[in-house]
């Protein structure tokens, strides 16, 4: 991981993984992005990170797993993996919805993607962080109560 924010991509077809990693590098600066087209490997690396932020765009079916069985795997270490994902699917069928919907995922996109809703998806989730940053390097009070809440376990 970078010191930015990562944009890890996981799809078991090779061929869609890399068209999507190509994608995203051209318009992406704000970290790195890094891909896998086994579930298993992708979640080791994201286990092993020590960031606990990223985009994650995942195809709903990962070979014998699912995107979403991925995102529950990492969301111990990343808590907000599902708000911060895009499923990408080759049929957008109601139970797909469905289950983005009951996972709290609100970007899918079905295959062929389009280059310019992948941009639109993962920007919009960088912006909310980007935001952020902005917010406590240029408001110092706010900053401050907000590594208060830090300190408070409660």
């Amino acid at each position: 991981m970078s010191d930015g924010l990562d944009v890890i991509i996981v799809d078991d077809d090779p061929s869609v993984c890399q068209l999507i990693t190509d994608t995203v590098t051209s318009f992406y600066t704000w970290g790195e992005v890094r891909s896998f087209t086994n579930a298993d490997e992708a979640i080791l690396y994201c286990l092993s990170s020590p960031v606990g932020v990223g985009i994650f765009i995942v195809d709903v079916f990962l070979g014998g797993k699912s995107g979403f069985f991925f995102l529950d795997a990492v969301e111990k270490k990343y808590p907000s993996a599902h708000k911060d994902a895009i499923v990408v699917t080759g049929n957008a069928s109601e139970d797909v919805v469905n289950m983005c919907m009951a996972s709290n995922v609100y970007y899918l996109l079905e295959k062929p993607i389009r280059p310019f809703a992948l941009q639109f998806a993962v920007r919009a989730i960088a912006e909310k962080y980007i935001s952020f940053a902005k917010l406590l390097i240029e408001d110092q009070e706010f900053a401050s109560s907000v590594a208060s809440l830090a300190c408070y376990s409660g």
